[in-house]
């Protein structure tokens, strides 16, 4: 018989989901309030005069700052960017977890030994790409650069460790063939490890920061974190702005978990059962 969940956990769920959720009503509401009352000390809870000019700013294609261009341009990079991390780790994942082939074990360790090394090595290698290639300032130096990344070539191995054999070995008498049974039977049984990845990597793409700075130049073309931080100026802020611009990077993120929340439990909860 289970216990019931006594007072003691109950306060901390609610101390918990105060501490996320208060920021982020924080941030909606100083969107709506005036420059001068987003700088009142002491602060105010409710907008005294309430507005919607910050999202009038926001909402635009146009103009000097063109956050909703910015928003665009980062749908369509972590889109794209997580749609690549999935196929290329579903593959690589499921080669070094059911093929057998020369030096699987040394390439898999090798694949792990990359998790160790910090990110900002990467930076002027992939630049130096980028630039041979001809993609600075466009959308694939935002998409294919860690589309092989070892997280999700280790992720998606450790699901498919743990699906059971039968299933491919029932498939292979009846006649087909690998690749059938890759697309046909293990796929559709990882959907929670696909959903989980892919979420994962629209996220990295979405909030990065550092990246899109160094290879697009274009104001119209930066993505939403990188130009978001145009809009403070060198001498005033305007922080309803910022907050709006805040605003509608978090919805897009908050939509896709309320939509893939279950596959993501799911997935974390049955990757790494085996190794």
């Amino acid at each position: 018989m289970r216990r019931k969940p006594s007072a003691a956990f109950w306060v901390m769920v609610v101390l918990l989901t105060l501490l996320v959720v208060l920021p982020l009503l924080w941030m909606v509401i100083t969107s709506f309030k005036t420059v001068g009352e987003s700088q009142a000390d002491p602060p105010t809870l409710i907008p005294q005069d309430p507005s919607g000019r910050a999202f009038g700013e926001v909402l635009t294609t146009g103009g000097q700052n063109p956050v909703l261009r910015w928003a665009l341009n980062s749908l369509a990079a972590a889109s794209l960017h997580a749609a690549l991390v999935v196929v290329v780790a579903s593959m690589a994942g499921y080669a070094l977890a059911r093929m057998d082939f020369r030096f699987k074990n040394f390439i898999f360790s090798f694949i792990l030994l990359t998790l160790f090394i910090p990110g900002f090595v990467f930076l002027m290698p992939n630049y130096l790409l980028m630039d041979n290639l001809g993609w600075l300032d466009t959308l694939w130096a935002l998409v294919v650069p860690g589309a092989a990344g070892a997280f999700g070539v280790f992720f998606m191995r450790q699901f498919f460790l743990a699906i059971p054999k039968e299933l491919e070995e029932v498939a292979l008498i009846d006649g087909a063939n690998a690749w059938i049974v890759f697309t046909r039977i293990i796929l559709p049984n990882a959907k929670p490890a696909l959903a989980t990845l892919t979420v994962l990597s629209f996220l990295t793409n979405w909030n990065d920061f550092v990246w899109p700075l160094f290879v697009l130049f274009s104001p119209e073309r930066l993505t939403l974190p990188a130009g978001l931080s145009l809009l403070q100026g060198a001498y005033t802020t305007d922080y309803p702005v910022i907050m709006a611009g805040a605003t509608v990077a978090a919805v897009p993120v908050l939509i896709i978990y309320v939509f893939v929340q279950r596959y993501v439990i799911e997935g974390v909860a049955n990757s790494g059962i085996k190794g």
